[in-house]
């Protein structure tokens, strides 16, 4: 099983998939991390971007944990199309079913408020500044999935229904 989150940052999507992961015992990739763990890395040349290197890293973890019976959990922003075609593709392949979740926050004070008072909890990762948020590229989900909008329900709630959605194994 392959549950593939989408959202804008401080909308509450790795509170919730990390909850989601521990509950159901899952390999959990989050794509702030592996990012992280390029940069610091040492292989990228000064004032380089890491450009599509996490999510190529997590598309190939997730087929090989999904290839051995295992659940995976993806955790990103996923806000182009194509990631989320590639993450598609990745059950596909293993022969998985999968879910997508797009999280929101449809209260705009809140989610602002999100971003500015939160603070990594990923050594050397800095967030995004609430208009950095504001101006980044989110392109809209063009395919039925799971949207849960965390400005109404909590974080429990929130995973309680993805696991209630998840197609059967």
């Amino acid at each position: 099983m392959f549950v593939i989150f989408g959202g804008l940052p401080g909308t509450g999507k790795s509170t919730i998939a990390r909850q989601l992961a521990k509950r159901l015992h899952a390999c959990y990739l989050r794509i702030d991390t592996i990012e992280e763990a390029i940069r610091s890395a040492g292989v990228l040349c000064s004032g380089s971007d890491v450009g599509p290197a996490g999510y190529i890293t997590a598309y190939r973890l997730a087929v090989d944990n999904l290839r051995i019976g295992g659940f995976v959990v993806a955790d990103s922003v996923n806000p182009l199309k194509i990631t989320r075609d590639a993450f598609k593709a990745i059950a596909e392949q293993a022969g998985v079913a999968f879910l997508e979740v797009e999280i929101i926050c449809s209260d705009r004070h809140e989610h602002r408020r999100r971003v500015e008072e939160r603070s990594s909890d990923i050594e050397g990762h800095t967030p995004p500044t609430w208009e950095e948020v504001e101006a980044r590229h989110y392109e809209a989900w063009d395919r039925p999935h799971l949207q849960i909008d965390t400005a109404l329900s909590p974080i429990a709630e929130s995973v309680e229904r993805i696991i209630r959605s998840l197609p059967p194994r």
